[in-house]
């Protein structure tokens, strides 16, 4: 069985890690997938598409099971805060999808979004490393380091795992 996740980044491939882990004869093979949504999405809305689109588009390169996440932003009456969503979908045409960690963006980098700087583009400014978003990100530099990229989507994937198991079990 081939598991498709729709990115290089290697913070995103290591998040897969749970379905690599389930389907134990399963091989993991990277493909490159287009979100299909804009290079910063700013809704939950948009980030949630660009993650089914990458799943889906795993699934159209062959994959049995196709994993996507997409990090994006959303405004809230607050601010705006870092969102990310994850989607499974498999070649029957069965999608699911989830959610993660918010948490609330400096105002400094509220700015650069809405210059229309990329989120990844400028947390590689800030910290120096333009890296940043193959590391820990954002969620891990404004955590202090105590949530990684990697973590935050691995979350998401043990999520969209249970369900896909679920569902396929009823």
């Amino acid at each position: 069985m081939i598991i498709g996740i729709g990115s290089h980044n290697p913070a995103k491939i290591k998040a897969t890690q749970p379905f690599v882990k389930y389907f134990e004869e399963a091989e993991l093979v990277s493909y490159s997938s287009d979100s299909l949504v804009s290079a910063q999405p700013f809704s939950d809305e948009e980030t949630k598409i660009g993650a089914i689109n990458r799943a889906k588009d795993c699934v159209k390169q062959g994959a049995e099971i196709g994993i996507g996440f997409e990090g994006g932003v959303m405004e809230m009456e607050d601010g705006m805060y870092l969102c990310n969503w994850g989607a499974v979908a498999d070649h029957e045409g069965n999608v699911y999808s989830a959610a993660g960690a918010r948490i609330l963006l400096p105002s400094l980098i509220v700015t650069g979004l809405k210059q229309g700087k990329e989120l990844g583009t400028l947390m590689g400014e800030w910290t120096k490393d333009p890296e940043i978003r193959k590391k820990d990100g954002a969620i891990g530099v404004f955590t202090s380091g105590m949530l990684s990229r990697s973590e935050m989507f691995l979350h998401i994937a043990t999520i969209l795992l249970g369900q896909y198991v679920y569902n396929e079990n009823k």
